[in-house]
């Protein structure tokens, strides 16, 4: 293997980590963070395309998901793929 090879390799490397990996992980990272700020009353569309509120946040990485009305499920935090539309938190009186 010659030096030259060697060099190529890296540069390789170095560009798919700059395309490829660090830009994965920063959305998973933004995922993350998605997820751990959902709370009671946000509207949310699972990776299934299902668009509910939720209803309860439990501890265990799970949420109560009201579909329609009168018709609640259970999902798992980790399907969320967008929360639609925020609740404001409730002013401290």
């Amino acid at each position: 293997m010659r030096p030259g090879d060697l060099l190529m390799l890296a540069a390789i490397f170095a560009i798919m980590y700059f395309l490829l990996i660090r830009p994965q992980q920063k959305k998973m990272k933004e995922h993350k963070a998605m997820i751990e700020a959902i709370r009671r009353g946000d509207q949310i569309v699972t990776q299934g395309g299902m668009v509910g509120k939720v209803t309860k946040v439990r501890d265990d990485g799970e949420l109560d998901v009201e579909i329609a009305e009168g018709v609640k499920v259970r999902i798992i935090q980790a399907t969320v793929a967008q929360v639609i539309s925020k609740t404001e938190p409730a002013a401290n009186a």
